[in-house]
């Protein structure tokens, strides 16, 4: 799939025109309710839909298909970041009207590092054969952990890029509004702010290459990969408003990405043999049936253990992690 310079231009214009408006919306640090969070996440779902309305009106049903494909397999794995995110705010007992801040600048990360992961992975696909096998390994390992593994993750403080970064910054140990520096006694710091952010960063990094990979299983098109990538992102910050108090109830949704990981894997891999690409409804009937699957099967498992967080969700306040005392 071919696209002009132009179309890249309009693109990134429009993603970085919707960053501003959300940028502009909560320039007061206001704590987002669940009503917000939904209301936005129907618009950054739909702005999703919608475009790849636009592709298979521009490039027909195979692209348009491709592009659903990618985009459901990036807003599944989003899912698992919103985990991580939920513990890394409970662990900093980050303010709640602070969070948005943080999800924010740590999306403008994301988007970079995929935005370079792309380009780098598609090329090594279509340059080097053997990179599918290498890369479809990797996935189905990266499965594997997910569904045997799930729960061993790091403390946030322990993460190498963040210890590195109190080495090399000072760093104060506390909050200082929604700053990510200031001044203590008369010497310019780090707050704990930025430590968070930094964390979070680390972990989109983490990701990037997991979900980069899973989806170059479906298509090595830049153009498709990034836009697919780009609006399942872009709506992170809404989801994760949405779901931080009912994570706990999907207790089984790990295993439906491992699937889909360990998918992805055998899907590249089958992609360099005789059996060739597998077809784009069969991607999308796995996508799908194993979403639905694993999360039916998680509100199931955990029906009648409503908590005061998800009560929480329902009267359209937020779970607020500063409760929590930091460690």
């Amino acid at each position: 799939m071919s696209v002009s310079w132009w179309i890249w231009a309009v693109l990134m214009l429009a993603i970085a025109a919707m960053l501003a408006v959300d940028l502009f919306l909560h320039r007061d640090n206001h704590v987002i309710g669940f009503r917000e969070a939904a209301i936005w996440s129907g618009i950054w779902i739909a702005a999703g839909l919608l475009f790849g309305v636009v592709l298979w009106a521009w490039q027909g049903s195979d692209v348009a298909g491709t592009y659903y494909a990618g985009y459901l397999i990036e807003k599944a794995l989003s899912i698992d970041n919103v985990f991580v995110f939920a513990l890394i705010f409970t662990y900093f007992a980050v303010p709640a009207a602070l969070q948005h801040k943080v999800l924010f600048w740590g999306v403008i990360g994301a988007l970079a590092f995929r935005f370079i992961f792309i380009f780098v992975g598609a090329e090594l696909l279509e340059t080097f054969f053997w990179t599918a096998y290498v890369f479809g390994a990797f996935l189905i390992y990266t499965g594997y952990k997910m569904a045997f593994r799930h729960g061993d993750e790091t403390p946030p403080d322990r993460n190498p890029v963040v210890r590195l970064v109190r080495k090399i910054i000072p760093t104060d140990a506390n909050y200082h509004g929604d700053k990510f520096f200031t001044r203590v006694n008369g010497k310019r710091v780090a707050t704990l702010l930025f430590v968070v952010l930094i964390a979070v960063e680390a972990t989109d990094l983490i990701f990037a290459i997991d979900s980069v990979a899973a989806i170059l299983a479906i298509t090595t098109s830049t153009f498709i990969v990034w836009t697919a990538n780009a609006f399942a992102i872009l709506g992170l910050r809404s989801l994760y408003f949405c779901l931080a108090g009912l994570l706990r109830r999907f207790v089984h949704l790990h295993y439906g990405l491992a699937v889909l990981l360990a998918f992805a894997g055998v899907k590249l891999i089958l992609s360099e043999t005789p059996v060739g690409k597998l077809p784009i409804p069969v991607t999308l009937g796995v996508i799908v049936v194993t979403i639905t699957v694993s999360i039916i099967w998680s509100l199931r498992s955990t029906r009648g253990t409503a908590t005061g967080a998800d009560n929480a969700l329902e009267d359209g306040t937020p779970t607020d992690p500063s409760t929590t005392t930091a460690r």
